[in-house]
């Protein structure tokens, strides 16, 4: 049985679609197809029900998924034993530079003692590129703010969102409120300004950073406020109180995007890991949580 079109049978079923599974892939649409037309010419049966808006496994499928998945964790582990992959598996992750410096030192000495071949290479940026990049099949793995639905992504939790000053400012000290946001695009920005819209707080962007170092700088110098979540609140800076009178912000979820088909037991492990460190972190809500509140 060919393991190609076990990997294409499984990202079709995990991506829920032909266009998503080709960007994981790096196939065309087409390509993918007809990967899957053939492995259902070899069983004899009809793998997956297409209609104009999904793909779903038909009872056929969804008995040889379990199998498909199986073979290919085998085909991965034998490759590892052999050695066939001597320069070691390459992970690619991407998240945001806060989130990388809040888990990765946790998560990184760890896993290297369980998996020290494995090559890791980390991709920071905002969350809207990294989702781009991991369904342009350039990531093996994102953790990201949740922007909106998408067919990969996977809800771990939310987090509060805190209006953030040096310590030794208060809102008061200004008549028009300075903010320090990333660019156009991020999530926290966008909610700064549904926050503030409607209040009669005057307010003015007056530095911009795709760098949370760009951002730090001028909030850390008394210059400007900006928005964290808890874990994230800069050295010298300070969370501010709700009797200060900024509005509040909500929450954003974290999500976790993990390419399909890939089984390995250092992608799983790493993957498992990341998860277990980011749900635990203190001011992370639980799905369960968030679920029974909304």
């Amino acid at each position: 049985m060919d393991t190609d079109l076990l990997r294409a049978f499984v990202t079709v079923a995990e991506c829920e679609g032909f266009s998503a599974a080709g960007k994981v892939l790096h196939r065309t649409q087409s390509a993918v197809s007809l990967q899957i037309k053939r492995l259902e010419d070899q069983m004899g049966e009809s793998l997956f029900e297409r209609t104009s808006r999904s793909v779903v496994l038909t009872p056929p499928g969804g008995r040889l998924l379990p199998y498909a998945r199986h073979i290919l964790k085998l085909q991965d582990e034998a490759r590892r034993v052999m050695g066939v992959d001597r320069q070691g598996e390459l992970i690619r992750l991407g998240t945001s530079e806060e989130q990388a410096s809040t888990y990765l030192p946790e998560l990184l000495p760890r896993f290297a003692a369980r998996f020290p071949e494995v090559r890791l290479e980390v991709s920071c940026s905002i969350s809207g590129s990294l989702v781009h990049d991991f369904q342009e099949g350039l990531l093996d793995v994102a953790l990201v703010v949740r922007h909106g639905p998408t067919q990969t992504g996977r809800l771990l939790g939310r987090e509060p969102m805190v209006w953030v000053v040096a310590e030794d400012r208060a809102i008061d000290d200004w008549e028009i409120l300075p903010l320090a946001l990333n660019p156009e695009g991020c999530t926290f920005r966008a909610h700064a300004f549904a926050a503030l819209g409607p209040t009669e707080q005057r307010w003015d962007v007056r530095y911009s950073s795709q760098s949370p170092t760009g951002i730090n700088l001028p909030v850390q110098a008394g210059l400007a406020a900006t928005v964290k979540t808890p874990r994230s609140v800069p050295e010298g800076c300070r969370i501010v109180g709700e009797e200060e009178g900024l509005p509040p912000l909500g929450h954003v979820e974290i999500e976790m995007h993990r390419t399909p088909g890939h089984s390995s037991d250092a992608f799983v492990a790493f993957c498992d890991e990341l998860e277990h460190i980011v749900t635990a972190t203190d001011s992370l809500e639980s799905l369960e949580y968030v679920t029974a509140e909304g």
